[in-house]
């Protein structure tokens, strides 16, 4: 089992930036597939960003591509997204997710996922 824990989140001004952090621990980290979510109140829970095990290869939702940035260390059990140029339409709880055992490649799927974060308030103000 995998325990993550994400931080960064905050208020900002539409144009700012901000960073978000998931810290894992209680499992190997490069097994899982790491993915980031979000969800605005009355939507539903929407792909982000997600990077392979190994950080090679890294996906971004078409609204994010650009603007947001997905890494991950293994040596330290963290993934990361730097956002950049946010719109007030990134406000959202933003979650990490774990992806047991997939190998080359990230779900877009929330279903998908083994473990989750608490979740971090991102609020972008106009």
């Amino acid at each position: 089992q995998v325990q993550l824990v994400e931080s960064g989140g905050g208020l900002v001004q539409a144009g700012g930036s901000l960073r978000l952090s998931c810290a894992a621990s209680g499992a190997t980290f490069s097994n899982y597939a790491m993915g980031w979510f979000r969800q605005a109140p009355g939507k539903e829970r929407e792909f982000v960003a997600g990077v392979t095990r190994t950080g090679a290869t890294t996906y971004y939702a078409d609204s994010v591509k650009g603007r947001f940035t997905i890494a991950r260390d293994n040596a330290k059990n963290t993934v990361s997204l730097q956002m950049n140029s946010l719109k007030p339409e990134d406000t959202a709880v933003y979650y990490c997710a774990a992806d047991f055992g997939r190998l080359a490649s990230v779900s877009f799927e929330a279903s998908k996922y083994d473990y989750w974060g608490q979740g971090t308030q991102v609020t972008v103000s106009s």
